[in-house]
C-alpha cells in the first residue's frame, strides 16, 4: 500500500509524560481543522485540561506546536506557539506565548507539529529529542544555572545541532514572570518558565535533521522571490526608510527601516560593515534594512553592534546582537543580544527613580546589562510593565515599606545615583528568587497590587496595565486606538497582535493609507491619524477582526507577525500596494490545499473562538463583555482637562468603547450583547464538541 504524503505538516505529535515517563506519538491529522501552532495547541488545552486547573498542577500541559509552513522554505516561518495556563493574570486562563529562534523549525524539522509535556518529574530533567529517538535525561547538574550556562552545557552534552529551549532561575523557582528562552535570547514569556519549572523540567533540547515535505517547492521559491522582491519592508513591515533616500519618494522618522549611508555595524567581525541604502528589489540588502540596535537605544549603540540576528527563515533580521566590554565587566557576559522592550529599559525605571543620569554610553550599558540579566535568569518584563511597576513602587517608598530589613540593606541602591548598573544584577536575582517581597514584583500587577494594598494604581495613567485581569497594554489604544483596545481585552494576556501596527506605522502618507484602509476595509474612516482619532465605526470593526485573525492566522501557521501581514509594500510601481493573498499562495504551495484567503481567515476566527470558549468556560460565565473585556479606568481618565477625539490624546470614551466592543463581537459572529460564543455561533465555525459541551454547561447565550 502506498503511503500518503503528508504535505507542510509533519504528521506527527509527540507526548511526553513525565510522570509516567512514558513517550508516545499521535497523528496531527484530528488536529488540522485548527491548522497547527496556536489553534492545535488551543485545541489540546480545550480537549484536556479542564476548567479551573492550577497552572503548576501536573494535569496543566504546556505545549510547543508549530505549524504547516514551518521549516518549509516560506520566509518568516520560524516562530512557535507554546500554550498552556496564566499563573499571572485572573482565572489563570488559557493563554498563547510566542517566541522565534530556532526551537520550531527544530521541532519540525524532526517530525513533529507539537510537542505536548504533561505531568511532573520527582526529579530535574530534560527532554532530549533527534528525530525519532526521544529521552527523558536528568538535568540536575544544570538545574539552577542560567541560561547561558545551561544552553552550552546541553549543547556540547547533546549535539551542536541541537536548539536548547530552557528555563532559568526564575522558572526554576515558579515565579510567574518567567520565559522559556531559546537560541540564547529568543524569549517566550507569559509565564511559561514557571509552568515549566513546575514540572521540574529544565529544557526543551531538540536536533531535527529530517526535512518538510511540500507539494510544489518551485511555487514557494517563485512566491518568495516575488514576495521578497515587491512586498516586504523592514520590521513591523515598516515600507519606507527613516531618513530621505535618494530612491525613495516618502520617509518617516519613526521607521524601522532605518539602514542608511554613514550608519555601521561598528563592531562587526573584520571590520565595520555599512548598512547603506538598501533599495526595495534588492534581495541581498534586505538585511541591512533593520538596524534595531540604534532604533531602540540610540547612535551610542552603533560601535557597539556586531550585526543583526533573526530567526529561522527571517531576511529582515530585526534581533540586535551586540557586544560589549562593559556589560562583561558587571555580568561576565560581552555578548548580547535581543530586540525591542528588552532593549530600552532604562528609561522606563528612570521616569520614576529620577537618577539624573545624562552620559549616553552609561545608558546604553545600563540596559545592556538590565537586558542580558533578564534573559540569562529567564525573567520576563511583561512588556515593560515589570519595570514600570518597579520604578513607581520604589519612588513612592512602597518597596522599602514592604521588603524586610534585610532583604532591603542587600541591595546598595545609592547605585542607581551613582552610575552602577551592577545593582541590576543584584536586584534582579533577588526578585527571580521568589522568595523576597520585593519578588511579588514578579507575580504580576494584579498580585502586588492586592497584597501591598495598592490598587489605586490601576487608575493612575502611568500604570501601563490596560485590564484590570493583570495585562499590559500591547499595541492598544495608545497605538491604534478603539482597534487597538478592543485587541487587547479579547485575549488573556497582552494580545502580542501587530497586524494593525504594521500597517498604521508603516510611513506611508495618511492620505494613501486612508485609500489602502478603504480598499480593505471598505471606507478611508478604517484610518485615523496618529494620535488623532475619531468615534467608532463599521470600518473600523472590520479592521479590527482582520487586525486579530491575521495574527492568529500567523501564530496557527506558523509566521511572524512582526513584519507579516504584506498590506503595504516598499515598491512605487506598485502604487505602495502589498498583497494579501500570499498566506493562502504559499498554504497551496506548501500543503498542495487550495484555499482562499478568505476561508484561512474562517479558520483563524474558529481559532480565536475556541480560545473564547475556553475563557468563559475557565471563568464560569458567559457575559465576558462587563467580566472580561474591561479597560482600567486610566484609559478612560488620562488627560482629564482634555476630551475624547481630541488631537494628541488618545483617551477613550466609555460609551465608544462598549460600541467598539459589540460591533467587533458582530464580525466574529459572537452574541453582541455579553461577547460569547452561541449556538448559531459554533454552528458556523463547524465547533459541534465545543458547542455540545458549552450546552451542558449553560454557557451559551
Amino acid at each position: 500500500m502506498t503511503e500518503t504524503v503528508s504535505y507542510g505538516w509533519a504528521g506527527k505529535i509527540l507526548r511526553v509524560d513525565l510522570t509516567t515517563r512514558s513517550i508516545t506519538t499521535e497523528p496531527t491529522e484530528p488536529y488540522k481543522h485548527y491548522i497547527g501552532g496556536m489553534g492545535l495547541a488551543n485545541k489540546i488545552m480545550y480537549d484536556e485540561v479542564p476548567a479551573g486547573t492550577d497552572p503548576f498542577a501536573p494535569e496543566n500541559k504546556i505545549i510547543f506546536a508549530v505549524g504547516p509552513l514551518t521549516a518549509s522554505g516560506v520566509p518568516l516561518a520560524g516562530r512557535t506557539t507554546i500554550g498552556t495556563l496564566s499563573p499571572i493574570t485572573e482565572g489563570h486562563l488559557v493563554i498563547d506565548a510566542h517566541c522565534g529562534g530556532m526551537i520550531g523549525a527544530r521541532i519540525k524539522l524532526a517530525g513533529y507539529d507539537a510537542v505536548v509535556i504533561e505531568g511532573k518529574s520527582e526529579t530535574p530533567c530534560y527532554i532530549n529529542v533527534v528525530d525519532d529517538a526521544v529521552e527523558i535525561k536528568d538535568a540536575s547538574d544544570v538545574w539552577g544555572m542560567g541560561v547561558r550556562a545551561t544552553t552550552e552545557a546541553l549543547t556540547r552534552r547533546e549535539s551542536t545541532r541541537a536548539c536548547v529551549a530552557t528555563i532559568g532561575p526564575a522558572g526554576e523557582n515558579l515565579l510567574p514572570y518567567s520565559t522559556i528562552m531559546n537560541s540564547r535570547n529568543h524569549s517566550a514569556g507569559a509565564g511559561c518558565g514557571a509552568v515549566m519549572g513546575s514540572k521540574n523540567c529544565k529544557a526543551l533540547v531538540v536536533e531535527g535533521n529530517g526535512s518538510v515535505q511540500v507539494a510544489d517547492p518551485q511555487a514557494v521559491a517563485e512566491l518568495s522571490d516575488y514576495m521578497l522582491k515587491e512586498l516586504i519592508g523592514s520590521n513591523n513591515n515598516h515600507v519606507v526608510p527613516s531618513t530621505q533616500q535618494e530612491w525613495a519618494e516618502y520617509y518617516d522618522e519613526s521607521s524601522r527601516w532605518t539602514a542608511r549611508k554613514g550608519l555601521f555595524w561598528g563592531a562587526a567581525e573584520g571590520g565595520p560593515v555599512e548598512t547603506g541604502e538598501p533599495k526595495p528589489g534588492e534581495l541581498n540588502t534586505i538585511g541591512y534594512r533593520c538596524m534595531k540596535a540604534t532604533k531602540d537605544l540610540g547612535a551610542e549603540a552603533e560601535p557597539y553592534t556586531v550585526k543583526m540576528g533573526g530567526c529561522h527563515g527571517c531576511p529582515i533580521h530585526c534581533h540586535a546582537d551586540m557586544i560589549s566590554k562593559g556589560a562583561a565587566d558587571i555580568t561576565g557576559m560581552g555578548t548580547v543580544g535581543n530586540t525591542c522592550t528588552a532593549m530600552s529599559i532604562y528609561r522606563r525605571f528612570d521616569s520614576f527613580l529620577k537618577t539624573g543620569l545624562k552620559d549616553k554610553e552609561s545608558i546604553l550599558v545600563w540596559n545592556l546589562v538590565l537586558g542580558s540579566t533578564m534573559d540569562d535568569l529567564g525573567l520576563w518584563e511583561g512588556y515593560g510593565q515589570l519595570w514600570i511597576d518597579f520604578g513607581w513602587t520604589y519612588s513612592q517608598g512602597i518597596l522599602e515599606e514592604v521588603m524586610s530589613p534585610e532583604d532591603w540593606a542587600s541591595i546598595d541602591w545609592t547605585k542607581f545615583y551613582n552610575d552602577d548598573p551592577s545593582v541590576a544584577v543584584d536586584f534582579l536575582k533577588l526578585i527571580a528568587s521568589n522568595k523576597s517581597e520585593l519578588s511579588y514584583l514578579g507575580h504580576g500587577t494584579l498580585v502586588w497590587t492586592k497584597r501591598w494594598g495598592h490598587e489605586e494604581w490601576f487608575k493612575n495613567e502611568k500604570c501601563h496595565n490596560i485590564s484590570p485581569r493583570g495585562w499590559a497594554v500591547h499595541h492598544g489604544n495608545d497605538d491604534s486606538y478603539q482597534v487597538g483596545a478592543v485587541t487587547n481585552m479579547l485575549f488573556n494576556r497582552d494580545p502580542m497582535v501587530h497586524s494593525a501596527t504594521n500597517f498604521l506605522r508603516n510611513g506611508l502618507p495618511l492620505e494613501l493609507q486612508k485609500e489602502i484602509g478603504a480598499e480593505l476595509w471598505g471606507s478611508p474612516d478604517a484610518v485615523d491619524g496618529p494620535d488623532n482619532f475619531t468615534p467608532m465605526n463599521e470600518y473600523k470593526a472590520r479592521f479590527c477582526w482582520w487586525n486579530v485573525v491575521t495574527d492568529v492566522l500567523h501564530d496557527s501557521l506558523t509566521l511572524c507577525n512582526w513584519v507579516w501581514p504584506m498590506a503595504a509594500s516598499p515598491t512605487k510601481a506598485r502604487n505602495y500596494r502589498g498583497d494579501l493573498d500570499m498566506e493562502a499562495k504559499f498554504f497551496k504551495a506548501v500543503t498542495g490545499e487550495d484555499v482562499t484567503i478568505d476561508e484561512l481567515y474562517h479558520r483563524a476566527a474558529r481559532i480565536m473562538t475556541l480560545q473564547r470558549a475556553n475563557t468563559l468556560r475557565g471563568m464560569g460565565t458567559n457575559d465576558l463583555r462587563h467580566e472580561h473585556d474591561v479597560l482600567c479606568d486610566w484609559v478612560y481618565d488620562v488627560d482629564p482637562d482634555i476630551e475624547p477625539f481630541t488631537e494628541g490624546t488618545t483617551k477613550m470614551e466609555r460609551e465608544d468603547f462598549q460600541k467598539a466592543l459589540g460591533m467587533v463581537y458582530r464580525e466574529f459572529k459572537w452574541d453582541e450583547e455579553k461577547g460569547c460564543p452561541t449556538a448559531e455561533t459554533l454552528d458556523f465555525y463547524d465547533m459541534p464538541d465545543v458547542k455540545e459541551e458549552l450546552q451542558a454547561l449553560g454557557l451559551l447565550a
